[in-house]
């Protein structure tokens, strides 16, 4: 049945790749009607400002992406276009924002810290055991 689907004015070895393109440009659009439905207003003040830029940021990123995949399509070298400066800054802005999420949920090696806060306060030893210790030390 697919093979009476496929058009002629392409060669054959590439109509699963076509296929899988046009099922991935689906959920692009899918996605896209999604996020214009909801209020741009509305969705970030729902988030916190770390949550924000990475929503930003990721739109952004997207975006330009599409129109990088859009210039190829048009024979424009996208490599020599100023869209592949911006796609570099953006990245560098979700690198920083990647580390500042990764110092906020540092994790406490809970193990280290126990033997660190046990071993900072000093114990009494107890009485029985001063007395034998002073013992055996006098008769010497």
């Amino acid at each position: 049945m697919a093979e009476e689907e496929m058009n002629e004015d392409y060669p054959a070895e590439i109509h699963e790749y076509l296929s899988t393109f046009e099922n991935s440009i689906g959920a692009v659009d899918d996605m896209l009607k999604t996020m214009m439905s909801v209020s741009g207003n509305e969705l970030l003040q729902k988030l916190d400002p770390l949550e924000q830029a990475k929503v930003d940021l990721v739109s952004a990123y997207t975006l330009n992406s599409m129109f990088w995949v859009y210039l190829a399509t048009q024979g424009v070298d996208p490599k020599e276009h100023p869209v592949k400066q911006e796609l570099e800054r953006i990245r560098v802005y979700m690198i920083r924002v990647k580390e500042i999420t990764e110092k906020k949920t540092a994790k406490l090696d809970q193990g280290a810290a126990s033997r660190f806060v046990k071993n900072a306060f000093w114990v009494p030893k107890p009485k029985n055991e001063s007395k034998v210790a002073s013992k055996g030390k006098s008769k010497k």
